[in-house]
């Protein structure tokens, strides 16, 4: 089978290979989150279309360097029409009626920043190598503003730093968007810097005293724009030209067609060979959105609904990344199924491998060819509908072969559920793989799940939990069985369902969906 790796280049309108400068070696980055509040399931969206990137490159042997951001200041409320006006978002959340709970912007910003983490965990995301914030790299966009400065690639005006769309011919590449009449139109509504020279020109830097995160700059007091801290942070982690950029499709324009500018224009090479965007998500067939009453968060589902966090996973990635993608509760509910049935199916190989059952493998040759038929959906532009129904026949035939299983035959079957999860993730929670440039994360309080899809070990449920089952076995050992039965009564009241196995009680969270 060709390791040749295939993924839709936004930049060249085209399926093709993705070619990494270094031989074997992907560096790529992909666009954080805001955090101004928690993360909803589109932007999980398109974070597991970079997670599953990552797992791709590494099944066929490749290096990887995986780089994703902060951003906990300079996302303007108007930056989706270039023009730098508006309140920063950050700011605007603090005001809210959830923001009026933290103390000042800086601690808004970390606790939705551990709220981040908590969720990528619990979706059983791969931790990046880098997880940079863009308050901790602020000189070095001041230093990037500076340089733009100084070749005539920007220029300043009483109100910020801007730069000078004009100067660069490439501008509209990523997007299309070219015009400056269009792009003048677009942000009619909004209050313009009278002293820009172009409507097209955006801001690296913004002079504003009052603001609540602010720096000292050569330009006065103020903060950085949204678009500088990616490709600054990029850049500095990755090299002048990266192998790939991935985000969210509505991060084409301006974000991306901006980061590209600024960075090409002061190193005169190519910022990013691949570019990768997720399309939108929609719930129910309409946009997501609190007015609807459809939006969902990755801890609604979890924690309010108790939907196992894998069987989120595995909905959310059930749509092929390039195409729009309807979450309904019927897909959730028939990804819960799909999830039992391989967790099944890993019990009953379990207990026959600890058989030590002699005979031959019967399955590993059969197993290997599906896997293979598997990586190469996700080699060909990540066809994840391809590659789910590929693990689906994998494991409908290991349990067609469950009553006449060897050991060796359970070895395999136990390998291929294995690389499943290290492709896909929606088998059982993995290793956190990589370093994290973050603080460690406080568990004690929404925790990641374990690999039994319930919360983590020493989270205060977890504990309740385990303290009831340890007294329910406690008494069915005595033979009070009508003290067993109440503590499974209030079991049931926790949404907690429990299976008693030979080799002991396992228990899980029920959905509420």
């Amino acid at each position: 089978m060709s390791d040749q790796f295939r993924l839709y280049n936004t930049l060249t309108r085209q399926v093709e290979p993705l070619v990494p400068v270094q031989e074997r070696h992907l560096r790529f980055y992909a666009c954080g989150p805001t955090v101004y509040s928690y993360a909803h399931i589109g932007n999980f969206r398109s974070f597991l279309t970079a997670d599953l990137i990552l797992r791709t490159a590494r099944a066929i042997g490749w290096k990887t360097t995986y780089v994703t951001n902060i951003t906990d200041v300079g996302h303007l409320t108007d930056d989706d029409t270039v023009d730098p006006s508006g309140e920063d978002r950050m700011t605007r959340a603090l005001r809210s009626k959830e923001g009026q709970r933290f103390a000042n912007v800086w601690d808004l910003a970390r606790h939705y920043t551990g709220a981040l983490l908590e969720d990528w965990q619990t979706l059983n995301l791969i931790e990046p190598d880098v997880r940079p914030r863009a308050t901790e790299h602020v000189r070095e966009q001041i230093r990037t503003i500076e340089a733009l400065l100084s070749q005539g690639a920007a220029y300043e005006t009483p109100q910020g730093v801007y730069f000078s769309v004009a100067q660069y011919a490439g501008y509209g590449k990523l997007s299309g968007n070219l015009a400056a009449e269009a792009l003048e139109q677009a942000v009619r509504n909004v209050v313009l810097d009278e002293e820009k020279r172009d409507p097209r020109d955006f801001a690296l830097w913004k002079k504003d005293s009052e603001h609540l995160m602010q720096w000292h700059s050569p330009w006065g007091w103020g903060f950085p724009g949204w678009h500088i801290e990616c490709s600054v942070m990029a850049q500095a982690y990755l090299g002048e030209t990266i192998d790939l950029h991935t985000g969210g499709e509505d991060l084409i324009f301006p974000h991306h067609e901006c980061e590209i500018a600024q960075a090409e224009s002061l190193s005169g090479r190519p910022f990013a060979n691949h570019w990768v965007h997720t399309r939108f998500l929609q719930v129910e067939g309409q946009k997501m959105s609190k007015r609807h009453g459809n939006f969902h968060t990755v801890r609604d589902l979890v924690a309010g609904r108790r939907v196992n966090p894998l069987a989120l996973r595995l909905a959310l990635i059930s749509g092929q990344y390039r195409k729009p993608f309807n979450f309904t509760f019927a897909t959730l509910r028939d990804s819960e199924r799909h999830l039992e049935r391989w967790r099944n199916t890993a019990s009953e190989v379990e207990r026959t491998a600890k058989a030590n059952v002699a005979g031959k493998d019967n399955l590993g040759t059969s197993l290997e060819e599906i896997y293979g038929h598997m990586l190469a959906a996700m080699l060909d532009d990540l066809n994840t509908p391809l590659a789910i129904a590929y693990a689906l026949d994998g494991a409908k035939l290991i349990r067609s072969r469950l009553n006449s299983m060897s050991r060796a035959s359970a070895d395999s079957a136990l390998q291929f559920l294995d690389r499943i999860n290290d492709l896909l993730g929606i088998v059982s929670f993995g290793p956190v793989v990589g370093t994290n440039t973050l603080d460690p994360i406080d568990t004690t309080s929404g925790a990641p799940p374990t690999d039994n899809g319930d919360l983590m070990v020493g989270n205060p449920f977890a504990k309740k939990v385990e303290a009831l089952i340890a007294a329910r076995n406690a008494a069915r050992q005595a033979r009070n069985f009508e003290r067993a039965d109440q503590l499974r009564d209030e079991l049931l009241a926790l949404n907690v369902e429990i299976r008693d196995t030979p080799e002991g009680t396992t228990w899980q969270r029920k959905s509420q969906i």
